[in-house]
């Protein structure tokens, strides 16, 4: 009975198959337990504590490549690597057995193994994968923990900070799940609400605890990341809001050009002549940048900022700022111009190949567990044509990953004598 119960625990907690010889080495624990006078189950159990303490439960492990050239990673590896990506958890009964047959490293099964994970009856897990990488990805963990709104920003409390977390999460989801346009991540006519962030943003309707799809109206403001509170939020200071910290922000996050950091001795906007006050916070800001080793960078930051100001820390929609009429408008510096967040949305779709760019090396990089090197931009290169020739769907994105030979191929091992 003990070597049946073995039997089936190994190739689970492992993640491939077990051989004979493996098998009894954690098989001797449990009968050594049994010489000393132990029971069944307590003989047992330390053989299974034996394997939860291996290196090959706690790791993923995997045979190094003695060869020069990369090598196809094994099908029990490919298993592990996909199942960990998207789900964050170990494989699957039918990835085990299609690794065991030696077919799941095949192109058209990996493909379709990817579209079967993030369908709809896999929700639990790939929405743990959505909430993972968005969090990481666009900064919004730190929502609720090192970010927390000053009190004097008001109506923010434990339900509402659940609510702007978890609608990031859900819209990625659904992105994911309904092989939607990675677009929509720009712009999209809806989102997911429950009910404490739907009073928030003033949306009508039947709402609960647990979050909802909301179709948007044409006038409506929100649809995409830059209309989510939690992005508006953690892109902001905690008593106001800053266009730029928005524009780097959207610089990095969304366009992976990061701007560099301020020179030493720049005066805060709290710290400008007491003669100053009286303009607007964008007249302050553009004084605050005429000194020509600050307006280098800030002529690329600003005018993405500019069009957020509408929203205050917490998302909310405002008119005016400090006494001043909002003016939501700027001007890139490649000359386009716009108007309000949803011109600014548009300027951002105009450069929509960057953006995907982007999120692909984000994921990428996620999928591989590792930070991407000069030798991977290939790879980028090759899925981001894959997604733009797929209209930019997202499976197309998922399936260029899992499909690419970093992820694919393991490289010869470094440390050879």
């Amino acid at each position: 009975a003990a070597w049946k119960v073995l039997e089936a625990l190994l190739p689970r907690a492992f993640r491939r198959a077990v051989e004979w010889p493996e098998l009894l080495d954690f098989f001797g624990v449990y009968a050594r337990f049994r010489e000393t006078g132990e029971g069944y189950d307590q003989s047992l159990q330390a053989a299974t504590e034996a394997v939860l303490m291996s290196p090959n439960f706690l790791f993923l492990v995997e045979t190094p490549n003695e060869a020069e050239e990369p090598v196809l990673v094994t099908d029990y590896e490919i298993a592990s690597r996909l199942s960990y990506f998207l789900w964050g958890g170990p494989p699957d009964a039918e990835l085990m057995q299609l690794a065991g047959q030696g077919r799941l490293n095949r192109e058209d099964e990996l493909k379709r193994q990817v579209v079967r994970m993030v369908k709809d009856e896999n929700s639990r897990k790939v929405r743990e994968f959505a909430g993972q990488f968005v969090e990481q990805w666009l900064g919004t963990r730190a929502l609720g923990r090192e970010f927390k709104p000053d009190a004097a920003v008001g109506d923010f409390d434990a339900e509402l900070e659940g609510g702007m977390k978890y609608e990031p999460v859900f819209f990625f989801h659904e992105v994911l799940s309904s092989n939607r346009p990675v677009l929509d991540l720009i712009s999209a006519d809806y989102t997911y609400a429950n009910r404490r962030l739907a009073r928030h943003y003033g949306i009508e309707g039947s709402f609960r605890e647990q979050p909802k799809r909301v179709a948007l109206t044409a006038e409506s403001p929100r649809g995409g990341l830059l209309g989510m509170s939690a992005v508006l939020a953690v892109s902001s200071y905690p008593h106001r809001t800053s266009p730029v910290l928005r524009g780097a922000w959207i610089l990095d996050k969304l366009l992976g050009d990061p701007p560099p950091p301020p020179p030493p001795d720049v005066p805060e906007l709290e710290e400008v002549a007491a003669e100053e006050q009286d303009l607007s916070f964008r007249h302050r800001l553009l004084r605050h940048r005429e000194d020509a080793t600050c307006a280098t960078c800030h002529d690329r930051i600003d005018p993405l900022g500019f069009g957020l100001d509408n929203f205050d820390v917490l998302g909310r929609w405002r008119d005016s700022y400090d006494g001043h009429p909002v003016v939501a408008s700027g001007m890139l510096p490649d000359g386009t111009e716009y108007s309000g967040p949803k011109g600014l949305k548009q300027a951002l779709l105009e450069r929509r190949d960057q953006f995907t760019r982007n999120l692909t090396k984000k994921m990428l990089g996620y999928a591989l567990g590792r930070s991407l090197t000069y030798e991977d931009m290939c790879a980028v290169d090759e899925i981001v044509n894959e997604v733009i020739l797929a209209d930019y769907q997202s499976h197309a994105l998922l399936v260029g990953i899992v499909k690419s030979i970093p992820f694919r191929y393991k490289g010869p091992t470094t440390d050879k004598p």
